[in-house]
């Protein structure tokens, strides 16, 4: 029903904008990309027999890092002006790192003794590693991250040169190499540790959706159940990005897909091209947080809190909502705003007949929540949701992720496999996880900085004292650093650095550690809005030729009511209801009257913030209603009475100015 719309200049800026985000990666032919397809396939099995047997974690963890920096050091040209060309020095970094795995791996037990006490070609071997996991990072994020990675870097080795309070004891160059790579804590720690297990796990299954067709039947499926009228194209936005993003935890990706079959939509009923491409950008990054995938990063808060993924899916369940209510609310005010035009766009199949053809598209997506709501580890869940996507598939021969004909007999059996739905997700799976696995390697060496220094604790103390002690000050420092870290690196990065040096701020002043890390983990996803990072706008304005900034712009309005959400949770006790209490256990005793007035409250914030933002609600508002509907989403978000009642008492005076004036321009129109 829906096709991609896109030429072919404005799809190499698209392509540019995914390969930004997930690396520039070389496009090889014949043996090459025989080769480098079958190894990424052999890498997503492997981690798939690691889900279901047990591999010691040291060796995991070890293994899964020499595979990405092989991979990465074969598809990824150390320039651009060699792309596409299989170089010496790319040979020669390849089997560095599985020398380097292989070296560690042979001399495992006594290698993790003498951290303390590396020998001379311990350290040699830790810095080879430590380069070559910069230049991967390089390739793959470019030099801002890199740069961040070495300063961090420096301060281990020369802060004991820097003044009080930023000072710590000093660290020799072997003390330094030996903790970052003969330990768990640097390098190998909880930043690859995720990334070998979960990470992984959850792109191999996000790609098995994406070649089964999982994609393409929740854009139709949200067109059909929302389309028809004009008005609902704005909802079929938000409703489709929220289906194709929760299992892809892209923001790109989501907003290219999305956009490729509604951009012509948009225009049609009236929006204007820098609009449409920050509805398609602002639907787009709500996948980085939309359960039951979110962002690479909220695998790695359950990692640093010691906590179930479930657990972690359910405090993200209740922002979400309020992030799409907002969404849905300023699209709604969007029909009155630009007048959009009363236009009919049929869909070939109606909801239902879509549902009873690939109902099993829908299991596939919550199979996870039921497998650990059935007591699964999250990595079991997320291997028997593959499992489970894969034999489905083959109930349609259209989704088949192995050809019918293949079992019939009439293809070749390995040059069938090979070009099989099957062979393409487990390589995607790997190669789609190279960007990110470079990340958590690179931030192993920064959270080994921090937690060697002591930094954290340092920078904790110093916001704390230069925000006087009080937690609203230390939150909006605190979404400050975030937002700034974030215009520079990538959302994983970005948490785990602020993660490890900011939320003990949050947590001495008294804000639950579950609800300082969400707190840092959305303010992450928020910084993607802003350039440089402004990945997601900038592919929608390539989309609706709109203009980049302009476009950024738009697409900050759309998400800025859900820009109070995390404050919600954070500035008072009873705000980590928003979190479901921030676990299974703590649910089960908590006052759900509580938990609905204070989400109940926070829905009119935001539908409050969406009218004063937008400058329209019933009719166009005017200074004083758009004023008054802005500070009231405000005290509306503070999880107190007294700020409720001012919150409920504004909107209610807008609601009645504006109904007083609807009602006196349709006495006065013919």
């Amino acid at each position: 029903m829906t096709q991609n719309v896109i030429d072919n200049e404005t799809q190499a800026k698209l392509d540019a904008f995914i390969k930004e985000e997930e690396g520039d990666s070389n496009d090889y032919k014949g043996f090459l990309a025989k080769f480098i397809t079958l190894v990424a396939v052999g890498m997503s099995l492997f981690h798939l027999y690691a889900a279901y047997s047990i591999v010691p974690t040291q060796e995991l963890r070890v293994i899964h890092v020499a595979l990405v920096l092989f991979l990465i050091f074969l598809s990824f040209p150390i320039a651009s002006r060699f792309k596409n060309r299989l170089m010496w020095w790319d040979v020669i970094f390849a089997i560095g790192s599985l020398l380097i795995a292989y070296y560690m791996l042979s001399n495992a037990d006594d290698l993790f003794d003498r951290n303390t006490f590396p020998t001379q070609f311990d350290v040699f071997v830790g810095i080879c590693l430590i380069l070559m996991i910069l230049e991967a990072v390089r390739r793959t994020n470019g030099l801002i991250l890199v740069t961040v990675t070495v300063l961090f870097l420096l301060y281990a080795l020369y802060g004991n040169y820097l003044p009080a309070p930023w000072t710590h004891k000093g660290y020799d160059l072997d003390r330094l190499v030996g903790y970052m790579y003969m330990t768990l804590e640097g390098i190998y720690g909880t930043a690859v540790d995720v990334s070998a297990t979960l990470i992984i796990l959850f792109t191999i299954f996000g790609a098995f959706l994406q070649f089964t067709g999982a994609g393409k039947f929740f854009i139709d499926f949200s067109f059909a159940a929302m389309g028809g009228k004009s008005s609902g194209v704005g909802r079929t936005i938000v409703m489709s990005s929220f289906l194709l993003g929760g299992p892809s935890g892209s923001g790109v990706a989501t907003t290219v897909t999305v956009g490729s079959v509604a951009a012509p939509m948009l225009e049609k009923v009236g929006y204007e091209k820098n609009a449409a491409g920050g509805l398609l950008a602002a639907g787009g990054l709500g996948a980085i947080i939309s359960p039951p995938v979110l962002g690479a990063a909220a695998f790695l808060i359950a990692d640093f809190l010691k906590i179930s993924y479930l657990d972690v899916i359910l405090m993200a369940t209740i922002p979400t909502i309020l992030f799409y209510l907002g969404l849905f609310v300023m699209v709604e005010i969007d029909v009155r705003k630009y007048g959009m035009k009363n236009l009919q766009f049929k869909a070939a199949e109606t909801a239902w007949q879509l549902t009873k053809k690939y109902w099993f598209h829908f299991f596939s997506l919550i199979s996870i929540v039921v497998f650990m709501m059935l007591g699964f580890s999250p990595i079991m869940s997320v291997f028997a949701a593959t499992i489970v996507s894969a034999f489905s598939s083959m109930l349609r021969e259209d989704t088949a992720i192995i050809p019918w004909s293949w079992f019939k007999g009439k293809e070749p059996f390995w040059s069938g496999l090979y070009k099989s739905n099957l062979t393409k997700a487990l390589a995607a799976g790997s190669t789609g996880v190279l960007a990110i696995a470079a990340t958590c390697a690179g931030a192993g060496l920064i959270v080994g900085t921090v937690t060697l220094t002591g930094l954290g604790l340092k920078f904790s103390a110093i916001v704390i004292q230069y925000a006087g002690g009080s937690l609203l000050l230390t939150a909006i420092f605190t979404g400050l650093v975030v937002w700034v870290v974030g215009l520079a690196v990538p959302v994983t990065a970005s948490y785990i650095i602020c993660a490890v040096i900011a939320a003990p701020a949050l947590i001495n002043l008294g804000v639950p550690d579950f609800a300082a890390h969400m707190f840092i983990f959305y303010y992450a996803v928020l910084s993607e809005v802003s350039p440089p990072t402004a990945l997601s706008p900038f592919a929608a304005a390539a989309i609706c030729k709109g203009n980049p900034y302009k476009t950024t712009l738009q697409t900050w309005k759309y998400v800025a009511p859900a820009i109070l959400v995390p404050f919600m949770f954070v500035l008072d006790k009873s705000g980590v209801s928003l979190l479901l209490m921030g676990s299974t256990t703590a649910l089960a005793q908590a006052d759900w009257s509580q938990i609905a007035w204070i989400s109940f409250t926070a829905v009119m914030g935001v539908i409050c913030l969406a009218g004063g933002l937008q400058g329209w609600f019933i009719e166009k508002t005017n200074v004083f209603e758009r004023v008054v509907m802005v500070a009231s989403g405000v005290a509306l978000a503070y999880p107190a009475n007294e700020a409720d009642l001012l919150g409920f008492a504004g909107f209610g005076i807008v609601l009645l100015t504006q109904a007083f004036r609807n009602r006196r321009l349709r006495r006065l129109s013919p």
